[in-house]
């Protein structure tokens, strides 16, 4: 059986708010590009169609229990052309490096690509994915 995380719904609602998704080649925001304090950050997206993702290392679990930075493991950001069968998978190690990530998924086609993005604890544990977000790439 699968132990799970269970991270504060404030972090989930930070990562889908504080997610910007930048395309090359035309493509337009499907999302909000809103941002929540810092938690987003403008990434040069040069060099083909790209999708990229910025969110804030979580403080604490559901429960209230906090989460140290030195905790955090990595994050795994989940992505696809249907948002039911996430089927591409990105590992971005060194979570416990920084409070605020930004990663670039590169090479999209044309379509509508939705992302979630986990958490994993150096014990293993993984939260549960974020609510999805989308991004259309142009062709």
């Amino acid at each position: 059986m699968k132990r799970v995380i269970k991270l504060s719904r404030v972090w989930v609602a930070a990562f889908c708010m504080g997610v910007l998704l930048a395309g090359c080649g035309g493509g337009s925001d499907s999302v909000s590009s809103e941002s929540v304090g810092s938690n987003s950050k403008t990434v040069d997206s040069e060099g083909g169609k790209a999708a990229v993702l910025s969110w804030s290392a979580p403080k604490s679990r559901v429960n209230g229990d906090g989460i140290a930075m030195g905790e955090l493991n990595k994050y795994i950001i989940q992505y696809g052309k249907n948002a039911d069968r996430l089927d591409h998978k990105v590992i971005v190690e060194g979570a416990q490096e920084y409070a605020e990530m930004t990663h670039k998924v590169s090479n999209l086609d044309a379509g509508i690509w939705y992302f979630t993005i986990l958490v994993e604890d150096s014990n293993g544990l993984q939260s549960a994915p974020s609510e999805p977000v989308n991004k259309e790439i142009k062709s």
